[in-house]
């Protein structure tokens, strides 16, 4: 873990739980794509930086969970390195507590306050494409995240950051969280039509062939959709949902996953909603969903 791996003359990523995109912006110098996921993350990037004599001059962050910026207070306190972020995603970089808020709705509990959802703050600037480095160019990957995007190198290695799952993640956590599920299915489709040298998703191995596993989360993505719908045969309440689906998925509830898989299932709820498939009526003061 944390080993630098390099996939062309000026590309390479830092195995890491979430993999960190390295790109060469000259002699002895390099930028990051996103942190890693803590303080730790970015003592063990800087030491890997520090082994080949690089600089690091700036950090894109490709959206704003704390597994992607965590590392970034750190790095830029230790180098003073620039920190750019898109859209949306740089007023949670700043502003970490947005996260949290937006998972639970409110001012957050306690049991959501952690390294995994609350970042360390950090300073950001606008990511804009006049910001990069010469032949790295920006690729809009909404769904997961409101303005997450990617970034295509001019050597043709192509960083997708949270926009796809491995197999084995799609397995073990079933509902991957996302925040606009049409965002998404466009993003996936986008994908699935991409060619480049290789693709490096964060969270599935590198591969130069991405089209068959961006149409096997395309593939997730209806089938839970389809449970919803089944579940909401009758008028059934978000709870009711939310626990059934946890018992058809095999999933445990906890504090964090009621408010992560529960926030996932708002989205495909709002997406079913404005297809048809689905629609609201209030009985008894309660908000019931039905096919």
């Amino acid at each position: 873990m944390y080993e630098l791996i390099q996939v062309s003359q000026h590309c390479g990523y830092i195995q890491s739980p979430a993999k960190i995109g390295v790109v060469m912006t000259g002699p002895g110098r390099v930028c990051l794509i996103d942190s890693g996921n803590d303080k730790d993350a970015g003592k063990k990037v800087k030491r890997l930086l520090d082994a080949n004599g690089w600089t690091l001059e700036a950090i894109f962050n490709t959206h704003s969970h704390s597994d992607h910026i965590g590392g970034n207070r750190y790095l830029q306190t230790q180098t003073g390195c620039r920190i750019y972020a898109p859209g949306m995603e740089r007023a949670f970089t700043e502003h970490p507590i947005l996260e949290p808020s937006f998972l639970f709705g409110a001012n957050p509990p306690q049991e959501l306050r952690h390294k995994f959802l609350l970042a360390q703050s950090s300073d950001a600037l606008p990511l804009t494409a006049d910001c990069l480095p010469d032949g790295l160019q920006p690729i809009a990957l909404p769904g997961h995240s409101w303005d997450m995007v990617g970034f295509r190198s001019a050597d043709g290695v192509v960083y997708l950051a949270d926009a796809l799952s491995s197999e084995e993640t799609l397995q073990k956590y079933q509902i991957g969280f996302l925040v606009d599920v049409q965002a998404y299915l466009e993003t996936l489709e986008a994908i699935r039509q991409m060619e480049a040298k290789l693709f490096i998703p964060a969270h599935a191995a590198p591969t130069d062939e991405i089209a068959p596993l961006a149409e096997r989360n395309i593939e997730k993505v209806h089938e839970i959709a389809d449970a919803i719908v089944e579940l909401c045969g009758v008028p059934t309440s978000f709870e009711s949902i939310l626990q059934r689906l946890f018992d058809r998925f095999g999933l445990t509830m906890t504090f964090e996953q009621h408010a992560l898989v529960g926030s996932t299932v708002r989205s495909y709820l709002t997406w079913l909603k404005a297809q048809g498939r689905l629609r609201t009526l209030f009985e008894d003061n309660v908000l019931l969903w039905t096919a």
